[in-house]
């Protein structure tokens, strides 16, 4: 029996997010490209609903619910149950970012079935459904059999590739209407103020991030993982050392007390190693160590290490990097 899945879409600027073009093709290989459904509620729904077609998904569910704009996630719960039980939804999928880890034990509650966050692998077979995800920091995988119908399960941020189509007519539906508990429309965001980041992609966002740690040794030389990160296109990291030191803001930290980032790619610059920051990178597909010390931790977890001074590997590095760019 070919699974239906329904995917839960999530709106940045007006568009279907990264992470829902994740979901798609997480679906898609499960599903196949008729077994997909889309689901999207509130501000931008109606605009990017639409949207579900450019990723191959012919069918699209939208929240027509002006309430929940500004409230909190779970007050979509109640009409991705709805969804999930008209459409006949063997899985519902959501991204890897804070709206579908907060959403998925709502959903989970609402359809009476499991939840799994962070998911790595899926696979399907006739009773369950098998997913495989970090636990303890990176440090170790499980697996998961999911026997009942629907489960529910958000991806690992960056650990799938984009659903890449091809693009389709979308059919765009309102989505079954569904009870939403006052409490859950009470709280409601008034504003959104971006947290101080680098030039580059925000590190929740970015598939290369570029970290610096205590062996930079001052402010101003973190200005050289600055230029590696902008060759790159990459996103801006930290150590908890530096932000402690006040060389670059609190929200640059990666880490147990800051950020967890999942890359494509992972470069830590004059970084040690110490398990706290461990915790916050160690999903990340490739990682590669920068550090002098042939001894440091970080080598133990890299893919690639390089063994050396950075101030000597950094700038022929980023010159390198530009020319074979053509930038």
């Amino acid at each position: 029996m070919t699974p239906s899945v329904l995917v839960v879409g999530e709106v940045g600027a007006g568009h279907l997010a990264l992470a829902t073009a994740e979901s798609i093709g997480v679906a898609r290989s499960l599903a196949g490209p008729d077994g997909v459904v889309g689901i999207v509620g509130g501000a931008g729904a109606s605009s990017a609903a639409p949207e579900f077609g450019r990723y191959g998904v012919g069918r699209a569910l939208r929240i027509d619910d002006p309430r929940i704009d500004g409230a909190l996630p779970a007050a979509h719960a109640g009409y991705i149950a709805a969804a999930a039980k008209a459409v006949g939804s063997d899985l519902i999928l959501l991204g890897g970012t804070t709206f579908g880890r907060d959403l998925s034990g709502r959903v989970a509650v609402a359809v009476k079935g499991a939840a799994v966050n962070g998911a790595t692998e899926l696979t399907w077979s006739e009773d369950a459904l098998q997913v495989r995800r970090p636990v303890f920091g990176g440090r170790a995988t499980e697996t998961l059999r999911l026997r009942g119908r629907p489960s529910v399960v958000s991806l690992r941020p960056h650990a799938f590739p984009p659903s890449a189509g091809p693009p389709v007519a979308c059919s765009v539906e309102t989505a079954p209407a569904a009870t939403v508990p006052p409490a859950l429309l009470s709280p409601k965001r008034t504003g959104v103020e971006p947290t101080i980041q680098g030039a580059g992609p925000a590190l929740a966002d970015a598939s290369i991030v570029v970290s610096g740690g205590r062996g930079v040794r001052s402010q101003e030389n973190f200005r050289l993982v600055e230029e590696l990160a902008a060759s790159l296109g990459a996103g801006v990291g930290a150590s908890r050392a530096v932000t402690d030191a006040g060389w670059r803001p609190a929200s640059f930290q990666v880490g147990q007390t800051g950020r967890s980032v999942s890359p494509q790619l992972y470069i830590a610059v004059g970084i040690s190693g110490a398990i706290q920051h461990l915790v916050g990178m160690m999903s990340s597909r490739v990682i590669v160590a920068i550090n002098n010390d042939p001894s440091a931790t970080i080598f133990r977890v890299a893919d690639y290490g390089i063994v050396g001074d950075l101030f000597a590997i950094l700038p022929p590095l980023t010159a390198e990097i530009l020319r074979v760019r053509g930038a």
